[in-house]
């Protein structure tokens, strides 16, 4: 039988959530990353890091999660515990809530470790409360903390907003069906997510994305071609913040001519770029 003809209630389960020193992939960090594992109606196992970025954080990121520059001084990198992490998340179906932004993230750290993506598929909750959890009046995860009842913690932590996440997961799992499986969960959220839909090494085999993702790590400017927008064909400089895999259309998130805010630009109809100089 395969994992999708799997009764849900037979699964491992770990959900986790990762806290960032940006929006996006590649120019921002994980600073924290947190999950617990969940299997035969019982947690079974947390995990939880700090994490010290290669840059300080910004004021404007730790008032959204209070992880102070100080409290990750000694902490230990990424790089150090992405091992642990993907040891622990191994034969387990992951859940998120908002998962392709946090997938985003994790991916690019397993790659750059010279780790494997998961093979398993992945749950998302926000996606799957929508068709779910109809009442809610959004679906953001401390509005749907307040509807269910959850005890939410500390909003904006991992271990706590992982631990909210498993139980919105279970309550949507259960109303999908007590003995539905993996296939009807991941069909109610409208199809799976998969690990591999966010590497960024599948985009190193073209020369434009290589000078994309090193302008976007290290704050490099770029000589463009943007087949789209208001002046399609033309060459922009810009100054690229991160990548987005998205299964609707991956894009660059760039800065054009020192000029905020900043733009999406598809990579589909990036034609050329070059680091800049």
């Amino acid at each position: 039988m395969g994992l999708p003809e799997t009764a849900w209630k037979d699964l491992s389960f770990v959900a986790f959530d990762t806290e960032t020193t940006g929006k996006y992939p590649l120019e921002s960090e994980i600073c924290e990353i947190a999950a617990v594992k969940y299997r035969g109606g019982a947690i079974v196992d947390e995990y939880q890091t700090l994490l010290k970025p290669s840059r300080p954080m910004s004021q404007m990121v730790i008032d959204i999660h209070h992880i102070t520059n100080e409290m990750v001084e000694k902490a230990p990198t990424i790089q150090e515990k992405i091992f642990e992490f993907h040891r622990f998340i191994q034969g387990s179906v992951c859940l998120a809530h908002h998962a392709p932004f946090d997938l985003g993230f994790i991916s690019v750290d397993l790659e750059s470790a010279g780790l494997p993506t998961p093979e398993e598929p992945v749950v998302c909750t926000s996606l799957l409360s929508r068709k779910m959890i109809r009442e809610s009046s959004n679906h953001k995860l401390q509005t749907l903390i307040q509807l269910l009842n959850i005890d939410g913690g500390q909003a904006h932590r991992a271990l706590d907003d992982a631990k909210a996440c498993l139980q919105v997961a279970l309550e949507c799992f259960h109303r999908v069906g007590e003995d539905a499986l993996l296939k009807d969960i991941l069909q109610a959220q409208g199809g799976a997510l998969q690990w591999s839909q966010y590497s960024m090494n599948d985009l190193l085999e073209e020369s434009r994305f290589q000078h994309l993702i090193r302008a976007s790590r290290e704050r490099l400017a770029v000589d463009m071609v943007y087949d789209g927008g208001s002046r399609p064909g033309k060459n922009r400089v810009v100054e690229p913040i991160g990548i987005v895999r998205n299964p609707n259309g991956d894009f660059l998130v760039a800065i054009e001519n020192g000029r905020l805010p900043p733009k999406r630009y598809f990579l589909n109809k990036i034609s050329e770029a070059k680091i800049k100089g």
